[in-house]
């Protein structure tokens, strides 16, 4: 390879990571085909283009690529480590250990491979294993957010709430509006005869279930609870007694109206929340008159009124595993005499039929917002749903809740190996997958408990 050539390639890689930091895919793989074309040795150019595609979900090519530019450079600790997330997401867990644990023998201090051994040992319920590897990379740099992130999962988890609520505060998922904001960020002072705004974190049902800590900061002495949510639950907010101003966050927002700001999230940590002091009086949230009375009439007359939702929001990350495949998994549950079923289901699958023209209220195109979506299950006896935010709907609004969870990634708010959850006592019940994958035993299960609830009736 001739020096001209050599800067020719060199000259169209760095054009394509100008290209990927740009967001411009197509332009970034082909200059990284062209440098790769000029000089076929050039890993560097194999890995980038790797990642490139791994970014894009074409898995195949970019595990080729990964693999190429190991061949030219395997001392390189950062193609390992993203060998290793791509091998990780296919749940290749075995080589994805490899991978990374080659990794961290190239590179040992740095954190970022520790602390990705510690997720994918927690996936295979190696927690041990795992927690030592988030507590090493922040040995190696304590500054590391990622493992302080990831290693609160794991003890959230495990209900070591004390440290796990002090790790989450590694999060940075509201600095956009942080930097929008003037006023000062809440850190546990005194809140008497002060007004504070509290931001929307993550999901929809993240939110509806920290909207309880409102509650707890007007018997602080909180003056006037702003709180900043998304749209669709807006309506359903104005609910919230303890809340004094609802502003959903496609509309304006004042930058120093209030005296504090505070994440959402951050609230059980300032708030010293422990499994025994869990803010969980039930409901929080209700129902209006208005609408109880317009989706009243759509619903079945007689037996036991069941909702359904088996589908989650496509964007989670772990949506292929929360969700069932399809309602067809959910046939079994019409074998059971005495239950009419009404579909909750909201985008993705509302449409869906069950087999065999099986009895179904089909709601789910219908309702328009969250408070839409109360008054139905304000009308049903029990609601049965995977890991979504209905779910947290129906236990905020106190009403009994079916919770379907799987066996790999289940969310650490459900704790481990309970069927019950402190967040919802006494009406929440889960159900959890005992094989990664195997809904069939849990869908028996709730088939069994749905006979029994009949006969207690």
């Amino acid at each position: 390879m001739i020096n001209s050539e050599r800067t020719a390639a060199e000259s169209l890689f760095f054009q394509g990571v100008s290209h990927m930091e740009a967001d411009d895919s197509d332009s970034a793989e082909a200059c990284f085909e062209s440098a790769i074309e000029i000089d076929p040795e050039f890993a560097e150019g194999h890995s980038n283009l790797g990642l490139l595609l791994a970014k894009r979900g074409e898995t195949v090519r970019s595990e080729t690529c990964y693999r190429r530019a190991l061949e030219l450079n395997p001392v390189c600790s950062q193609t390992h480590l993203n060998l290793g997330v791509l091998l990780a997401g296919q749940k290749r867990f075995t080589d994805a250990e490899a991978a990374y644990r080659q990794a961290i023998a190239l590179k040992p201090h740095a954190p970022e491979a520790w602390t990705n051994l510690g997720v994918l040992l927690a996936c295979v319920k190696r927690e041990t294993e795992a927690e030592r590897c988030h507590r090493t990379a922040l040995f190696v740099d304590a500054s590391c957010a990622l493992a302080r992130f990831n290693l609160a999962y794991l003890l959230l988890r495990q209900a070591r709430f004390e440290e796990g609520w002090s790790c989450l505060e590694a999060r940075d998922w509201y600095a956009p509006l942080a930097s929008r904001l003037t006023i000062p960020r809440w850190q546990g002072e005194s809140l008497q005869g002060k007004s504070i705004l509290i931001s929307y974190e993550a999901g929809h049902g993240d939110v509806i279930q920290f909207c309880r800590y409102t509650a707890l900061l007007k018997t602080q002495g909180a003056s006037h609870i702003t709180l900043l949510c998304h749209p669709p639950l807006k309506a359903l907010f104005a609910t919230l007694k303890s809340v004094d101003e609802v502003i959903a966050y496609d509309e304006t927002l004042p930058s120093s109206d209030w005296d504090y700001w505070s994440p959402l999230l951050s609230f059980p940590y300032y708030c010293q929340t422990r499994i025994e002091s869990i803010p969980a009086q039930l409901p929080y949230l209700d129902a209006t008159r208005e609408r109880v009375e317009k989706w009243e009439p759509l619903l079945p007359k007689e037996g036991l009124r069941v909702g359904l939702v088996w589908r989650g929001s496509v964007q989670f990350e772990n949506d292929a595993d929360r969700s069932l495949p399809s309602l067809t998994v959910l046939a079994p549950l019409w074998q059971v005499k005495g239950v009419n079923f009404v579909s909750l289901q909201k985008g993705a699958g509302e449409d869906e039929l069950p087999p065999d023209n099986l009895p179904l209220v089909l709601l789910g195109a219908l309702l328009t917002d969250f408070a839409d979506t109360a008054a139905v299950i304000a009308c049903l006896d029990l609601v049965i749903c995977v890991d979504t935010a209905v779910a947290h709907l129906t236990g905020a609004l106190g009403k009994p809740c079916w919770v379907l969870l799987p066996e790999y990634k289940t969310d650490w708010r459900w704790l481990t190996g309970r069927s019950d959850t402190p967040w919802y006592p006494d009406v929440m019940r889960l159900f959890r997958q005992s094989t990664m994958g195997d809904w069939e035993a849990v869908i028996t299960e709730v088939r069994r408990a749905l006979e029994e609830r009949v006969r207690g009736q």
